[in-house]
């Protein structure tokens, strides 16, 4: 097998699962390929995290906000890992995924739903960043070839407790 593919879900797929999309494919090069979509897709990428995005260095040519039923679609990439990162769609019902990815819940609050001064949202993106990138270096460095299902959905559970599970993952 040549990468991993892991499709980040949201509702939106404007914000939260593009930025991951994003910092996976520059965390996990070779190892990863990231992809995201979303239930109820708003069509468009939020223009502040292109801005953040792009402020970071990362690319942002191919972001774009889709439904994830592309992902179900004949054709389309073979998942291996499936990862919502916002509260709705956790609860919602997927689609049938091809070869029965491995799925964790990752839930962020929406920087999409800030509130305030420019400063004020941009800072609300930042910290979505900073929350995403954590998770995805704690997940892009774990011993996928050695872990056993359970243990590597043990991990990903974990990892998606946030920062004050990470440190005990590590050391496990």
């Amino acid at each position: 097998m040549s990468a991993f593919n892991v499709l980040f879900l949201c509702t939106g797929n404007s914000a939260r699962s593009i930025l991951a999309e994003a910092i996976l494919n520059e965390l996990g090069a070779g190892k990863f390929v990231g992809y995201s979509a979303g239930s109820m897709p708003r069509g468009e990428v939020n223009p502040h995290a292109l801005a953040l995005l792009t402020k970071l260095g990362l690319p942002t040519a191919g972001l774009r906000s889709k439904p994830w039923d592309e992902f179900a679609a004949p054709g389309a990439p073979d998942l291996h890992f499936v990862i919502t990162v916002c509260d709705n769609a956790a609860g919602e019902v997927c689609p049938i995924w091809p070869g029965q990815p491995m799925t964790a819940h990752w839930g962020l609050p929406d920087p999409a739903e800030a509130t305030g001064s420019e400063a004020q949202v941009a800072l609300a993106f930042a910290e979505t960043y900073r929350m995403l990138r954590q998770r995805i270096s704690a997940f892009a460095a774990l011993p996928i070839a050695s872990l056993d299902q359970l243990a590597l959905k043990r991990r990903m559970d974990e990892i998606g407790l946030g920062a004050e599970s990470l440190a005990g993952a590590s050391a496990s």
